[in-house]
């Protein structure tokens, strides 16, 4: 095992990294708070300076994905698809089957440099969580309750604001509403065939009402819908957690383009457009399970250097004056200070872990499983 392999797996390692995240984090949440003044003067810089402050903060975990874990993405596509990338607003759909699928949209983001000015439909309670959801919230990304009924308008005019938005901005979209379960496949699929929908093999069955009013909102302002079907080579199933361990997986995403406008404009036409195109990712990742391989041609874009710089900066502006303060604790010999100290490298680990473990399919949301609770 080389030197950079096994710090990787070193705790105290995962720890450092942990610090430059949050502390980072905080200091652009603080700037982001102070850029609130620019909004009445100039609403299109006071955006495109949190795109920059977002894409500071995003771009640490792309760079792990990236750069210390080494795994590749590799799409499936036609190159006019690809030269079409970071050119034209889009609503991305993906799937939801994986702890780090978010990453690897993050990842194609970032590759076509629209990361900063990404968008999702966030569930309202993250609002309260520092870091991700105060960083969101002054990237103007919409929460919702999800309960429809409540959302309806708040979706509505959240996503008409986004109208005269000044970056090119990818709208991403996990239509599923949760990660995949077994729990959840089983419910969903007694739900569609309740509907009397085509059972899905790989897939949750899709929420339409998100999709479509994105739609309707984003018509005239988006360009197209990028269908983005993920899976990993080998079988593997791929974790946050192993990411930062350094394991190096070889992630594959099918991306097809569909021009907005030829989306149907009534609603429940729309949704059906949905089921059909759900229909088709799970023949698409019943192919990858048998070939293990998607149509198209396979692309791998290079990745930039920019996440990797961005971290160096933040730890070398975060770390010197740590390490300093450390040798002054350990230098003072006094038991209490000492103590204190490890109480709080303590605390951190038990909040680096808990950041981590949002991301566990096991912690997931309930949303899928609000039919159970219903039959009960």
């Amino acid at each position: 095992m080389g030197l950079l392999a096994y710090l990787k797996t070193q705790f105290v390692v995962h720890l450092l990294i942990g610090f430059v995240f949050v502390v980072s984090g905080l200091v652009i949440n603080f700037t982001q708070l102070c850029t609130l003044a620019l909004w009445p003067i100039s609403k299109q810089l006071y955006r495109r300076i949190n795109c920059r402050l977002a894409y500071s903060l995003w771009s640490q975990l792309v760079m792990l994905l990236e750069w210390w874990s080494c795994t590749e993405c590799t799409l499936f596509t036609d190159q006019a698809t690809v030269d079409r990338f970071g050119k034209e607003h889009a609503v991305v759909i993906l799937n939801h089957n994986f702890e780090i699928d978010f990453l690897c949209g993050w990842t194609m983001c970032e590759r076509f440099g629209v990361l900063g000015s990404s968008k999702v439909l966030a569930k309202r309670e993250l609002l309260c969580v520092p870091l991700i959801g105060w960083t969101w919230y002054f990237l103007e990304i919409v929460f919702c309750k999800r309960k429809w009924e409540e959302d309806r308008d708040i979706v509505k005019e959240g996503l008409k604001r986004l109208a005269d938005y000044p970056e090119c901005m990818w709208f991403l979209l996990y239509c599923e509403g949760t990660r995949f379960t077994e729990t959840k496949h089983r419910i969903s699929m007694e739900v569609a065939t309740s509907k009397g929908l085509p059972p899905l093999k790989y897939h949750l069955l899709p929420r339409t009402k998100g999709f479509t009013t994105a739609v309707q909102c984003l018509r005239g302002t988006a360009g197209a819908i990028y269908d983005v079907t993920l899976n990993f080579r080998s079988s593997k199933n791929p974790s946050l957690l192993g990411i930062l361990y350094g394991k190096k997986y070889e992630a594959d995403m099918c991306v097809r383009r569909f021009p907005l406008e030829d989306i149907p404009t009534d609603e429940n036409d729309a949704a059906q457009w949905l089921h059909k195109l759900y229909q088709e990712k799970d023949a698409l990742q019943e192919m990858y399970k048998q070939k293990g391989t998607f149509p198209g041609e396979p692309i791998k874009p290079a990745r930039r250097p920019w996440t990797l710089l961005n971290f160096l900066c933040w730890a070398t502006i975060l770390l010197s004056p740590l390490f300093s303060f450390v040798l002054g604790v350990f230098a003072s010999g006094s038991p209490l200070l000492i103590l204190t100290f490890l109480g709080f490298v303590g605390a951190a680990s038990f909040g680096v872990r808990r950041l981590i473990g949002v991301t566990e399919i096991e912690k997931g949301s309930s949303y899928g499983n609000q039919e159970l609770k219903k039959k009960e």
